[in-house]
């Protein structure tokens, strides 16, 4: 307490409020300038700590919301930089996703603005061999489901002994007939066959049951010509009877034959002279609408008549394979070959 205030307790005076009205009595201006000023100053330095403390306590408090609300000073140092690598490690993982999803958007547009049907069905085949490399057969198309008349002899095959019953064929300049070689392949074909299951029966060119001739398969067997054409005039042709209702088994039984065929006897497939009197063939207007048929031409006669005298077995074994592909609904490892 200071010296003026002990001085005013000492005082024998009553003390007089500063509000006093009382003129007279009151203290003079200067004593009483000098008192408040004393007064005052002593309220100044209590005030002053006060107001002291005041601030202290305003910095701690500050300081503690701080630590609360600043991630710098609430949390380690070592703790920033990892929730700082969290945190890109998150924005990281958003980009992937965003680039993801893009990615997923823009090809179902692509398969949407492309689809399958309009790419070529060979390039559609090799990109799907290009994807799975082990997988060198792609399966023929699916046999028709359409259902046989009740009794219908599926496992019976007809074949045609071309020009026979009614003209040897055509004649080679050292006597070899079309006739011979096609009665020597069809007959290594019959008892092939039959040894597989299958009810065979041989028939003649203009055979009378060919009429409404019911069967799994008819196939017909000829030869080309004897004359020398041009170094080209080698190979086979096989060709399948036209058929608005049976035409996905006529182009299967024509890959079948034509891949084994090829891949047995080493001929290659003349598919290029193809004439409208094998596509037409009179046999195929004559026999059941549910007979699948065909003809083939197992080779030229002039540059092929070696393979044709020498290897009738042979050539065989090359039909019956093709028919065993289309009867069992085998693949072929070249499904892109022209009916």
């Amino acid at each position: 307490m200071s010296k003026e205030m002990h001085q005013i307790d000492d005082d024998p005076q009553p003390r007089k409020s500063r509000f006093s009205f009382d003129g007279p009595e009151s203290e003079s201006e200067p004593e009483r300038v000098r008192r408040e000023a004393s007064i005052d100053s002593d309220d100044a330095m209590v005030e002053e700590r006060n107001y002291a403390g005041t601030q202290q306590e305003a910095r701690q408090s500050e300081s503690r919301y701080r630590g609360q609300t600043s991630r710098r000073e609430a949390i380690p140092e070592g703790l920033v930089h990892s929730y700082t690598g969290q945190g890109i490690a998150k924005l990281f993982m958003q980009v992937i996703s965003s680039v993801i999803g893009v990615g997923v958007v823009t090809a179902t547009l692509f398969s949407l603005w492309m689809p399958g049907s309009l790419m070529p069905g060979n390039l559609q085949n090799r990109l799907a061999q290009a994807a799975n490399p082990s997988q060198v057969e792609v399966l023929t198309p699916e046999a028709e489901t359409a259902v046989l008349p009740s009794g219908f002899p599926a496992k019976k095959i007809g074949i045609v002994v071309g020009h026979r019953g009614s003209d040897s064929g055509a004649v080679c300049s050292n006597g070899l007939t079309e006739l011979e070689v096609n009665s020597n392949v069809a007959t290594f074909m019959q008892m092939k066959l039959i040894d597989m299951g299958y009810d065979v029966e041989l028939l003649d060119e203009f055979d009378s049951r060919l009429k409404d001739y019911q069967a799994g398969l008819l196939i017909s067997i000829h030869a080309d010509s004897c004359d020398y054409i041009n170094d080209s005039a080698t190979g086979f042709k096989v060709a399948a009877a036209l058929s608005e209702t049976k035409s996905e088994n006529s182009n299967r039984l024509v890959q079948c034959v034509a891949d084994r065929y090829a891949n047995i006897t080493g001929l290659r497939y003349h598919y290029q002279s193809v004439t409208n009197d094998m596509t037409r063939y009179h046999a195929f207007s004559e026999i059941d609408p549910n007979t699948t048929a065909g003809i083939i031409e197992v080779g030229f006669l002039n540059l092929d008549q070696e393979i044709l005298t020498s290897k009738p077995e042979l050539l065989a074994d090359g039909i019956v394979a093709g028919i065993k592909c289309y009867m069992n609904n085998e693949g072929v490892s070249d499904p892109g070959v022209q009916p």
